[in-house]
């Protein structure tokens, strides 16, 4: 199993630690345009294998796309990372350029690899690779939802002064801090529903600290977040590396799904071997349908900021 991450920067290196010490990958590549950035960080990080016990090779490489090639698994986190008051929208001009071609190339040297989009706006990115890279839908998959769930879990438990543990919910809908869709109605505790334990007011605080998860660590760094950003996509990785079935909010290719056609906005998916194994249609009600209504029109309006 070859992990390829394109970015080595703090979110790219973050995923190569997580993926390496959960000892499923034989290599992981790491890929940087900086001359000897990822070489060195690959350097560091293998004089971690022995304290934390293990044995995935970490291969740091200067824009040499030939060192990736028969990647069963490509990571893109290339791209600028937001400052202080940047929406991820605000990325779309600079990053565009630069995911289009790093998926082109990872194509062209691992043709039968499945992509995870990390690159900020995640949505319209992930739209990018489906309309430019040739991939089948199903082997190109946006991150987001599985970190905006990780952050909501994170705010209920925070709420119900519980062990995370005891926590489950998931968001859909666009991965930005306007359109995700906490589904607060089917969040539980233990397979209770939280709302027997939350106040409606607290609920709603919940939500809108969700959404600005990664605005709020923003401002608190300077920068985007790494930690959760990395541990979400070796979450990823791991389920299709190890054909695990598990079900994550991706931002996926709907055909028709959720009313919707031609866009790529977070749903839950089944994650397996082949990538995205299966698209769960959810039953939402009214507000939460209008609610990703609103959300997929955001979406489309970074999308026709593309130059396809």
């Amino acid at each position: 199993m070859k992990v390829t991450v394109v970015g080595a920067g703090a979110v790219g290196a973050s995923c190569a630690e997580y993926i390496a010490i959960k000892n499923f990958a034989s290599e992981v590549v790491l890929l940087d345009i900086k001359e000897g950035f990822a070489e060195g960080k690959a350097m560091d990080l293998m004089q971690t294998a022995s304290l934390n016990g293990f044995d995935t090779k970490i291969t740091g490489v200067t824009n040499d796309y030939s060192k990736t090639a028969d990647s069963d698994i490509c990571v893109i986190t290339s791209g600028i990372p937001r400052k202080p008051g940047m929406t991820r929208e605000e990325l779309i001009g600079i990053n565009a350029g630069i995911v289009k071609d790093v998926s082109s190339n990872l194509v062209k040297h691992s043709p039968k690899t499945i992509i995870i989009v990390v690159s900020n706006p995640m949505d319209t990115m992930a739209y990018l690779v489906h309309k430019t890279s040739g991939l089948d839908k199903n082997k190109i998959i946006g991150m987001g939802g599985a970190l905006d769930s990780a952050r909501f879990k994170y705010r209920l438990a925070e709420a119900l002064g519980a062990p995370i543990s005891d926590v489950d919910g998931m968001v859909i809908g666009g991965h930005s801090d306007t359109g995700m869709v906490p589904l607060t109605r089917l969040a539980t505790r233990n397979s209770v529903p939280v709302t027997k334990f939350i106040s409606e007011e607290r609920m709603n605080q919940v939500m809108e600290d969700t959404k600005v998860g990664g605005a709020t660590l923003t401002k608190l760094l300077g920068t985007s977040a790494w930690y959760a950003p990395g541990a979400a996509v070796s979450a990823l990785v791991q389920a299709i590396a190890c054909d695990q079935k598990k079900m994550f909010p991706c931002s996926v290719m709907l055909n028709g799904e959720y009313g919707m056609k031609d866009i790529c906005i977070g749903a839950p998916v089944i994650l397996g071997r082949n990538g995205i194994e299966k698209i769960v249609e959810l039953e939402l009600n009214d507000a939460e349908k209008a609610h990703m209504k609103e959300s997929a029109e955001g979406v489309r309006k970074t999308n026709d900021l593309l130059e396809l």
